[in-house]
């Protein structure tokens, strides 16, 4: 007797990123509870179960959902607000003096809550944020059903949120005990970066982050100009001070780590650092080409993120994954770099691996959560198609994600929001750029 399951699909392929190198033709994922239950051929699927909901996706692309390694999703509101600006010019002109007059819960709950549908509808199923106001954060991820690691956001100076760095920490762990209970929202120790915190709170940081088991989330040589005001300040570059702090750990993501040398690079292969690596903001502040090929080579765990729409202008992760290897390859000079295979993992599994949810999301395993997106490919204008992986990097754009689910519950169905309008979300957007103009 065929055993009764939630959900089957049936897609053109399935990339189910562990093995790597794989693409499954002529099979079908099975889904109960939440659960992937099984990957295996459709004639064996349709024998094995009955289920509620049996879906077929001709010439689409099953794979894990992807994991935005770093953002910050409420910025969304400040999309174009500072555009065409150097980090420290975009950031001491434009964005703290907004942040200064705007922000508040109601701005970090309505930003994230857009951003979180911007990334569903690009086949994001969980995000790893920095940022003021967890508790506003956490309550738009649950509305949007969207997997949340939010950060416990450190700073020395005041904002709206907080008015120095002891406040800041007891806000943000009051935040993770009040949401210890959601499963869809974790979170994460989120200094901003080496130059506005001090060796006292990174000290304190990396106590608690070991004390807690969370990750530490920090900005991280990012540009030129964060190195040499360390020289200056300090006397060693940025790393060397998180690594004489206690800093350099597993469970450690640099964001962008545009400016390391070889024996930096050695250095976080050794600890077992991961790196976010943001491409597209990269560019855009023009703070350079993060080496990747040589992090990838040293043994270094990399995942992918967008930034903030504030400095990318999109939370999508499938463009993050195009630049990402085109850069690596003009960067090395080798055709050869970051394959669509590996930049998937890189999207996917190395993504959740940073955020210390390797066993449970990433890959199509059984036993994991069914965090799953589904990619159109069959498209007149995306013809012919020899190779779905890279496929879904080089060519597939957001506008053909098709379907995406956040453990086994269906988030986008046939390219449209479950559960919210796009007028609602249109006009939450508006609001804030009467607010904001």
């Amino acid at each position: 007797m065929a055993l009764p399951i939630d959900l089957l699909i049936e897609p053109g392929w399935i990339i189910p990123i562990e093995p790597p190198d794989t693409v499954l033709e002529g099979h079908a994922l099975a889904v109960d509870k939440g659960r992937i239950l099984a990957l295996l051929p459709v004639a064996e699927a349709l024998a094995r179960y009955s289920p509620a909901e049996y879906l077929r996706l001709p010439g689409e692309a099953l794979l894990p959902g992807l994991v935005n390694t770093h953002t910050h999703a409420a910025m969304t509101l400040l999309r174009g607000y500072a555009d065409d600006l150097p980090l420290m010019r975009w950031l001491e002109d434009r964005v703290w003096p907004a942040e200064r007059t705007h922000v508040s819960p109601a701005f970090i709950r309505d930003g994230t809550l857009l951003a979180a549908w911007e990334m569903l509808r690009g086949g994001v199923t969980c995000f790893n944020d920095m940022y003021f106001f967890p508790d506003a954060a956490a309550e738009a991820a649950r509305m949007a059903g969207i997997r949340a690691v939010l950060g416990v956001a450190v700073l020395e100076f005041p904002t709206a949120y907080a008015n120095d760095a002891d406040d800041y920490l007891a806000k943000g762990l009051a935040a993770r005990d009040a949401w210890k209970d959601e499963p869809l929202v974790s979170f994460a120790m989120a200094p901003h970066a080496p130059y506005t915190v001090s060796d006292r709170t990174f000290e304190q940081v990396a106590t608690l982050a070991a004390q807690l088991d969370l990750p530490i989330h920090i900005h991280l040589h990012e540009t030129r100009a964060e190195i040499e005001e360390s020289l200056v300040r300090h006397g060693i570059r940025p790393l060397e001070r998180l690594r004489r702090l206690g800093l350099l750990a597993q469970n450690l993501i640099a964001v962008h780590a545009v400016h390391l040398d070889s024996h930096e690079i050695s250095q976080l292969a050794s600890s077992g650092c991961f790196v976010a690596h943001c491409p597209t903001s990269n560019l855009k502040l023009a703070s350079g080409i993060a080496p990747i090929s040589d992090l990838l080579a040293g043994g270094v765990r990399v995942g992918i993120g967008t930034d903030g729409a504030a400095s990318n202008n999109r939370l999508d992760m499938l463009r993050e994954m195009r630049q990402a290897t085109l850069l690596a390859k003009v960067a090395s000079g080798n055709a050869a770099d970051v394959p669509a295979h590996r930049v998937l993992r890189m999207a996917t599994l190395d993504g959740a691996a940073a955020l210390g949810l390797e066993s449970a999301i990433g890959s199509l395993v059984p036993g994991k959560w069914a965090d799953l997106c589904s990619i159109r490919l069959n498209d007149w204008y995306s013809q012919p198609c020899f190779d779905p992986a890279s496929h879904v990097v080089h060519v597939a754009g957001r506008e053909q994600v098709s379907h995406v689910w956040v453990a086994g519950k269906p988030r986008i169905r046939n390219g449209r929001p479950v559960g919210v309008s796009d007028d609602t979300l249109s006009s939450l957007g508006n609001s804030w750029h009467n607010r904001l103009s």
